[in-house]
Formats: structure tokens, C-alpha cells, sequence
């Protein structure tokens, strides 16, 4: 008898003790840091895009790395929406209950993948409402970023013009609405400082779209064509699209310029192509939203991002490095317009002083000219 009582006493304890553990571990919002597996999905491109995929690989790696998550990025094996699907349930199926999935094409993968998967996190980086479509109603276990592109195209076309630059050309990827926000953002920009400048009858913008994400010998060729015509700088807008107008740029006898997009392609345009080749870029803050994410997953605390859809741009007029919408003051070649000046503008954008339109429906109005071409592709 004795012994039984020491049996059930004994028993009680370790409940006692797996109850007391479990109560002070708590899962807010049903997520288990140590369960966490971070799955990266390559849209058009791949990671050595030193672009979209590359910055959100290269995110999702160093923090799964840093906080000793599991990691995996998976490349679809065609560009289609039944292509994505099927690497986001390989990822699933893997054990990666984080996926990470960068860009619009996505779209018709959320919708696919996430109310049939409630136990799996999505996080969607540059897919819009628009792209998920107009009744759709994001489920919890999916977040979605979009950004304010037209503020930091705005930015590198006004330090453009204040830099000396009068000759100007925006060459898009596909005429997708981030495309289009940082086209018509950066005609804004030229816009505006030429006409601060008193200068807008000399400005002008060449305005075309490659119909891709890379480069090809149709856009280089029409490259060619601009920078011979006397274009000075090209804003190359569109994963990959970028080594045409550098090419362009960079032959014997034109001493062509180009500014990067979404990262800071600097480093990767000044060493193929020269230092100095790259103006600036116009860079939206994948990696800051990636880390701040992620963090709040690990940290049990989704329920800040669950079934929202976030437009980051600008959180600071003081501090330009906060924003998720930047030009990059370390590693740009201009040096007339200034650190100093460019405090100013972000300054003058975040107190509203100047204004922006996010309108992707016509080009925007501007004083300049502007000539609109067909697309390459």
C-alpha cells in the first residue's frame, strides 16, 4: 500500500512539473520558435538576380543562420502559377512551415496554397490586393508587403537632375504596378527639381518597358539607341533588366550612367561595369521587412501582421536609414547633390511638404518632356 501511494504521489509530481513547464512556455498565436523552418520561393528569377530574389534569399538565410532555424530556398521549375504552387507543397511537405514568396507573381499561389495549408505562415513580399483579387480576403496565416516605390523612384530622379543630369531615361521590366509606381515616381522626381531648377524646357525622360525581367539584345540594342541619342542616365527597373542598359552605358565612347532598383546594385553594377557606373538606387526595404517579419514569427508574435496586407514606405523625416523607401548615401557616385540635400528631401516628402502620387492609372502631369515608346517585347 505504501508503495502505491509513493507511486501516485510520484506521478503526480512529473504532472505537476510538465504542467508548470508548459505554462511558462506559452505559444502566442500557435506559433513554436523551435519548430520554426524558414522555405524561400524564387519568382521569374533566382538568387543571383542581385535583385528581388537575391535580397530576399540572402534576408531569410542570414536570419534562419542567425537564430538556428532551418532553411531552404526552392527554385519552381517553370513560370507559372501551377510551377509555384508545386514548390511552395514541396517546401510543406519538406517540414518548412515558414514560406517567404517575393513578388506579384505569387498572387495566384496565395490563394491556392494558404486556407488549404491554416497551419503553415505565408509571407508575401510585393503582392497587392489587386494581385491576390478584388473579394479576396486574406486568411490569418497570411501577411502581405507591398511598398511605396514611387518615393524612392522620385528620390533618384530629383537627385538626378540635381546632380546635372538633363538627359534621362526610366527602362521598366513588365508594366506590373511596383514597375510602374517607380517609373512614375522617378518622372515626378525629375519633374519637380527641374522645375525648382527653372530648367524643365531642357529635361527630358525617354519612358519604354522591356516586357521582362532581364536583360536581352532587343533592349540593349534600344539602349544603344538612347545613350547614342545623348541619354545620360537610365533608371533600369526590373530584376536583371539592368545589364542591358549597363552594357549600353559602358561601350567605347559613351560614358553612360544607370541607377539600380530595389537594392543596392552598386555593387555589383560598379564591379561588372566600372566604378561610378551606378549613379544610385532606388531601394524598397526587402530586407528590413523580412527581418521584422520573421522576427515577429519567431517571437509569438504574428497577430501583428495575421491577414493584413502593409504598404511600407516612410517612418521617419530624420533618419532616412528607418524607411523601407531609401536611396543609399554610402555607396552612390553623385557629388553635387548632397547628404545634406538629401536629408532635406526626405524631410520635405515625410512632412507632406512635397507630395507624391501613387496613381499608376497615366503617366503623372509633369512640366518636362517626356517620351512615352512601345514596348520592346
Amino acid at each position: 500500500m505504501k508503495k502505491l501511494v509513493a507511486f501516485i504521489l510520484c506521478m503526480a509530481l512529473v504532472i505537476t512539473c510538465v504542467a508548470c513547464f508548459a505554462a511558462c512556455n506559452p505559444k502566442e498565436d500557435g506559433n513554436n520558435d523551435n519548430a520554426m523552418k524558414v522555405a524561400m520561393i524564387t519568382d521569374y528569377g533566382d538568387i543571383t538576380d542581385q535583385s528581388f530574389n537575391q535580397t530576399t534569399y540572402e534576408a531569410c538565410k542570414a536570419f534562419s543562420e542567425d537564430n538556428n532555424l532551418g532553411f531552404k530556398y526552392f527554385k519552381p521549375a517553370g513560370d507559372s502559377t501551377e510551377a509555384r504552387v508545386a514548390s511552395v507543397e514541396q517546401a510543406i511537405q519538406e517540414g518548412y512551415n515558414v514560406i517567404v514568396m517575393p513578388g506579384y507573381a505569387f498572387g495566384e499561389t496565395v490563394v491556392e496554397v494558404a486556407e488549404t495549408n491554416p497551419d503553415v505562415t505565408f509571407v508575401a513580399l510585393d503582392v497587392a490586393q489587386g494581385d491576390l483579387g478584388a473579394n479576396y480576403k486574406v486568411p490569418a496565416n497570411v501577411a502581405t508587403f507591398v511598398y511605396k516605390e514611387e518615393i524612392s523612384g522620385f528620390m533618384a530622379g530629383y537627385a538626378a537632375v540635381k546632380e546635372g543630369y538633363k538627359k534621362l531615361g526610366f527602362l521598366g521590366g513588365m508594366a506590373v504596378p511596383a514597375v510602374v509606381r517607380f517609373g512614375y515616381g522617378f518622372v515626378q522626381g525629375v519633374n519637380a527639381a527641374a522645375v525648382e531648377m527653372n530648367i524643365a524646357d531642357q529635361v527630358s525622360v525617354n519612358y519604354v518597358y522591356g516586357g521582362v525581367f532581364k536583360g536581352t539584345p532587343e533592349i540593349t540594342a534600344a539602349m544603344d539607341a538612347w545613350y547614342g541619342n545623348g541619354t545620360e542616365v537610365v533608371f533600369a527597373c526590373g530584376g536583371g533588366i539592368f545589364t542591358s542598359a549597363c552594357e549600353a552605358a559602358t561601350k567605347e565612347g559613351i560614358n553612360g550612367k544607370v541607377i539600380g532598383v530595389d537594392s543596392d546594385q552598386s555593387y555589383v553594377i560598379n564591379k561588372n561595369y566600372g566604378e561610378g557606373v551606378c549613379l544610385t538606387s532606388a531601394m524598397k526595404g526587402l530586407a528590413p521587412t523580412v527581418n521584422t517579419v520573421l522576427t515577429a514569427i519567431k517571437e509569438g508574435k504574428w497577430s501583428t501582421y495575421s491577414g493584413t496586407i502593409s504598404n511600407m514606405g516612410m517612418v521617419s523625416g530624420t533618419d532616412a536609414s528607418l524607411n523601407y523607401v531609401q536611396l543609399p548615401t554610402a555607396t552612390w557616385s553623385m557629388t553635387t547633390f548632397t547628404k545634406a540635400d538629401y536629408a532635406t528631401l526626405v524631410g520635405k516628402i515625410y512632412d507632406g511638404t512635397i507630395t507624391i502620387s501613387s496613381d499608376t492609372a497615366a503617366m503623372p502631369a509633369h512640366t518636362i518632356t517626356v517620351t512615352t515608346q512601345a514596348n520592346i517585347h
